[in-house]
């Protein structure tokens, strides 16, 4: 692949970018050796240390190994990669995987189902008033979608908090704060989910009755409902958020 020179004004990031779809786009594969920083220096027409500071971006998000004096090597991303590849701005885009729109919106309704339960089961008497303080905030937003999601984001925060679970809010925390973030997905694959007052309202009741059971399976009709809402065509790549 031949390299662009960058422009003065995002040096570190342009080589970055380049190298990241480089990687992902298959023209260097896993186990490959990158050019040496001299090389890739030469070739995008910027200093060293800028390419030092792009290849360690890179290595954290799993896609290069820096070894020290020798080569960089490109690490396969689907061994070491984590979610921070997927909501990396531009990544998304590059990534050789159909429907990940959809796989997100899974991954969303998998967590938020497992937390609803263990909220349900693990809340303190204060969490459970905040979550119904929520639930009518977000209510209280109603027809306006954007503000509906905004408020939703929100009410889900607070049931992370109360399921107890740190590496869940974390995780969530990505999925609604990335490029690819669940609350871009564009508002007409969402509405059956953020029009649904009453299911909300369900899911509170059960939450605040210590009801593990019928709050996962409330959450699960929930978040899934995305997903589902177009019947025989759920989202995939043509539900792409905007970067």
């Amino acid at each position: 692949m031949e390299f662009v020179p960058a422009s003065r004004s995002s040096v570190s990031d342009h080589v970055f970018a380049q190298i990241r779809d480089a990687i992902l786009g298959g023209d260097y594969v896993p186990g490959a050796g990158l050019p040496s920083e001299r090389d890739l220096a030469a070739a995008f027409e910027v200093n060293r240390h800028a390419v030092r500071e792009a290849l360690r971006r890179l290595q954290q998000l799993g896609l290069v190994r820096v070894n020290q004096g020798g080569a960089t090597k490109v690490l396969d991303w689907r061994e070491h990669a984590g979610l921070d590849l997927a909501m990396a701005a531009g990544a998304q885009d590059r990534l050789p995987v159909d429907n990940l729109v959809r796989d997100v919106l899974e991954m969303r309704a998998c967590l938020g189902a497992d937390a609803a339960r263990l909220c349900a089961e693990r809340a303190s008497r204060h969490d459970r008033t905040k979550i119904q303080e929520a639930i009518e905030l977000y209510a209280e937003q109603a027809p306006d979608l954007e503000r509906m999601g905004a408020a939703n984001i929100a009410l889900w925060r607070t049931i992370l908090l109360g399921s107890g679970n740190t590496a869940y809010l974390l995780a969530f925390n990505s999925l609604v704060g990335g490029a690819l973030a669940v609350g871009r997905v564009p508002a007409e694959h969402r509405t059956a989910e953020l029009l649904d007052i009453a299911g909300h309202r369900r899911l509170g009741a059960h939450i605040t009755a210590g009801d593990a059971s019928a709050a996962e399976a409330q959450a699960k009709a929930l978040l899934n409902a995305p997903v589902t809402q177009r019947g025989e065509h759920p989202i995939g790549q043509e539900g792409r958020a905007p970067a």
